[in-house]
């Protein structure tokens, strides 16, 4: 049997205080990930894993936060491929902060954070400059 990776986390965009720009990073976030492709036996990132919180209108000071989670067989050994899919879904998206949790039965728990060099990436800027920066805890248990 092979061992469980739970993979979660959250994107986190800055909050503007023009609310129609507000409005537009939302809905382009949306519309980013409502065409990735569904999450099949093959796939690491899928539609379906992600989710996000919906504001009122009147709450335009308030940050789009978009949460992750997904189990899988073993991710930890398809990890490179893994962080290089998520980094390509960030590129396209609008975020200021992202932190991913690795959970693994052999290994432990690792966590990664990227943090926009300027605080705020734009799908405009073409490459993603960013402060990653990963921990790790705990490992096998006797």
């Amino acid at each position: 049997m092979e061992s469980e990776s739970i993979v979660y986390g959250c994107i986190r965009d800055w909050p503007g205080a023009e609310p129609g720009q507000t409005r537009l990073r939302r809905v382009h976030n949306q519309q980013v990930l409502a065409s990735l492709a569904p999450l099949e036996a093959w796939s690491l990132l899928g539609a379906q894993m992600f989710a996000r919180t919906e504001l009122a209108a009147d709450a335009v000071q308030q940050t789009q936060v978009i949460h992750f989670a997904a189990s899988y067989a073993t991710v930890e050994y398809e990890w490179a491929l893994w962080i290089k899919e998520f980094e390509a879904l960030l590129k396209r998206l609008y975020w200021s902060s992202a932190v991913v949790h690795l959970e693994t039965e052999l290994n432990g728990t690792h966590t990664f954070r990227w943090e926009s060099d300027n605080g705020g990436h734009s799908p405009q800027e073409g490459e993603l400059r960013v402060r990653c920066a990963w921990e790790r805890e705990g490992g096998v248990r006797a």
